[in-house]
């Protein structure tokens, strides 16, 4: 859905189509939209045995499974009212390290699922995602209207668990035996964050936000 992903005020943009348009900035990775030639990064990624079992993304799994890694999966997913899903660029990096989306999206309601991947291993433990996660989340906020926020993560998966504690999130329950990694089954545990308790992680950081009139002093 195009107009989920028009591009935010005041913020300067790359608009070349293979760079796709920038949504979102931080200090140090930005947000951009999702273009066809990012299949090429996902192609390689569905294939990293090790993000299949620390993410194990519906997203990926549908592009390789559903769509045999074809171009009609671009199309698909912007014209998916759903989910916005955009890149995450870092700041001195040749490509995109990862992906972030919002799915499920219940605008009625207020709220949809969050899911951050950052697929170089290169760039893990960067701080990357976090940064991902909030700027996605503040976009919720301020351009879909969304009150609250989930997101699932693997009970091994302790950096994605620590990245969402950061952000404000709290664990809010525990799906038993939720999830298989082709071997065994493993609890899933349930985050959830409110909109004022991310409006509160914004002020807190004061990351630079998605809507920002006043791009000084942020190192855009």
């Amino acid at each position: 859905m195009t107009t989920m992903l028009e591009p935010a005020r005041n913020v300067p943009h790359d608009t070349r189509p293979e760079h796709g348009v920038v949504i979102s900035r931080g200090l140090r990775v930005y947000l951009r939209t999702f273009t066809r030639p990012d299949l090429e990064h996902l192609a390689t990624w569905v294939e990293d045995p090790f993000l299949e079992r620390m993410v194990g993304s519906e997203l990926l799994h549908a592009f390789k499974h559903d769509w045999d890694k074809g171009p009609g999966f671009h199309d698909a997913v912007m014209n998916d009212a759903t989910q916005v899903v955009l890149m995450v660029e870092a700041r001195g990096w040749p490509k995109a390290v990862g992906l972030v989306r919002l799915f499920n999206i219940h605008l009625l309601e207020g709220y949809a699922f969050l899911e951050t991947i950052i697929a170089d291993q290169r760039a893990i433990r960067r701080g990357f995602g976090v940064e991902a996660g909030k700027l996605i989340s503040y976009y919720g906020v301020d351009v879909l209207g969304l009150r609250r926020v989930e997101a699932k993560v693997y009970e091994y998966n302790v950096l994605s668990m620590n990245s969402l504690k950061r952000n404000g999130f709290r664990q809010e329950g525990v799906l038993r035996q939720a999830g298989f990694d082709g071997t065994r089954y493993w609890d899933v545990f349930v985050f959830g964050i409110l909109k004022h308790e991310i409006e509160a992680v914004r002020r807190r950081d004061k990351v630079y936000l998605p809507l920002d009139e006043d791009t000084e002093g942020n190192g855009v």
